[in-house]
């Protein structure tokens, strides 16, 4: 989570940069739409792997329950 934060900063600056830099604003623009990129693929990873997990613990979770007597 830590990268997004990251990645979602460094794209608010370059957008802010954009502002002040007419000749960069497209370069500059087109760096940010990358970071927030990398920012939704870190961000669906994240996500993945935690559903991911929590899929191991229901199947552990079913598999150590006990037959009904």
């Amino acid at each position: 989570m830590e990268n997004v934060r990251r990645y979602r900063a460094l794209a608010s600056l370059c957008r802010q940069q954009a502002a002040y830099r007419p000749l960069q604003n497209w370069q500059l623009l087109g760096q940010a739409e990358h970071f927030e990129h990398l920012a939704e693929i870190a961000l669906k990873a994240h996500f993945d792997a935690c559903n991911a997990q929590r899929e191991e613990e229901d199947i552990a979770a079913a598999q150590e329950v006990p037959a009904a007597a």
